[in-house]
């Protein structure tokens, strides 16, 4: 059977380090039309691994479908990641590419399936329920954070009058007690969508050990390789 790669078991490993609670967020650049580069930081949710296929991680995270970052994913899917642990000092950077799945009420449509992207169509050749994993993790946030799916204008817009922000939601209850509530989770729900990573390549740094190390994991279609790199 096949196994998890081992650069899997180190970014669990470091996630584990008590000194790297909270240590989720990383940086994800991104190239536009114009191949201009975009980085900014997200929230790492999960691994997925398509069943029977530990050898196949994705990674799992999400965005509002209405972010610059879906437009320039559908010019090109090719992402890198930079994962910095700072209590183990263990740095990850994963190369790969990144699948949007948006709401089917949205008007955004899903970021095609690249050839190369062995995990994804592995995912889909089980029918895996896209729109089912969207909405567990949207239920798995708190109520603040899916109050900032409803804000009524794209992230990165102008912002004309500072002032009507205090009148956005500032929750969205799982379970909806009236109207408003019904409304506010229907607009969330609307503007979530799940995004996922496929690696390809991952650069892992140890700078917590002496000699420092360096390992670079490389798939080469679905088999996996390391070799040991000057730190």
């Amino acid at each position: 059977m096949a196994a998890a790669p081992r650069w899997v078991e180190a970014i669990n490993k470091a996630l584990s380090h008590p000194d790297n609670k909270g240590k989720i967020i990383y940086q994800v650049a991104t190239v536009d039309a114009h191949n201009a580069p975009h980085v900014r930081s997200q929230v790492h949710r999960a691994f997925l691994t398509p069943k029977g296929r530990p050898d196949l991680p994705l990674l799992v995270t999400s965005t509002d479908v209405r972010t610059p970052k879906v437009t320039q994913l559908h010019a090109s899917q090719r992402v890198e990641l930079a994962w910095w642990m700072e209590g183990s000092q263990d740095q990850f950077r994963i190369s790969g590419f990144a699948y949007i799945f948006p709401s089917p009420l949205a008007t955004a449509r899903p970021t095609p399936v690249p050839p190369e992207a062995f995990a994804l169509k592995v995912l889909e050749s089980q029918g895996f329920d896209w729109d089912a994993k969207r909405l567990e993790v949207f239920n798995s946030m708190s109520p603040g954070m899916r109050a900032s799916w409803t804000v009524p204008y794209p992230p990165g817009s102008p912002l004309e009058n500072p002032d009507e922000q205090k009148d956005w939601p500032r929750e969205v209850p799982t379970e909806p007690q009236s109207d408003e509530d019904r409304k506010n989770l229907e607009v969330a729900q609307r503007n979530f969508a799940l995004m996922l990573f496929e690696p390809v390549e991952i650069d892992w740094v140890q700078l917590g050990v002496q000699p420092n190390r360096r390992t670079l994991f490389k798939r080469d279609g679905e088999k996996w390789s390391e070799q040991l790199l000057v730190p």
